[in-house]
């Protein structure tokens, strides 16, 4: 059982929280594929609203995993790219991916037969 710690409690729900939610796993997904503008990613992932998209960029960057750059142009640009540290994140969820492919996979054949 993984310890508490006194002022973040348990350190599997802090890394949990970091990368929970419907859309934060396929925005780090179009990151892992390099930089994008917030409208490429909205394209990406059409179903988030502007709102969510920019609340939830906003939380991977305040937890050092994605790096916004705003560029002072007009129109004003800004760019997202993943952190090295964000990249630490890949092989969980390329991990889950497989988890949930294999879950597809068994529950498909059950399903058919």
């Amino acid at each position: 059982m993984p310890y508490e710690d006194q002022v973040y409690g348990c350190p599997a729900d802090v890394g949990l929280q970091m990368i929970s939610g419907k859309w934060k796993p396929r925005i780090l997904y179009e990151l892992f594929q390099g930089t994008r503008r917030f409208g490429e990613l909205q394209r990406a992932i059409p179903d988030v609203s502007r709102h969510v998209l920019t609340v939830h960029l906003r939380e991977l960057e305040h937890g050092g995993i994605v790096r916004r750059t705003v560029y002072a142009e007009v129109p004003p640009k800004v760019e997202y790219t993943i952190t090295e540290y964000g990249r630490s994140f890949e092989p969980i969820l390329e991990a889950l991916v497989h988890l949930g492919e294999e879950y597809i996979a068994s529950h498909k054949e059950e399903r058919d037969s």
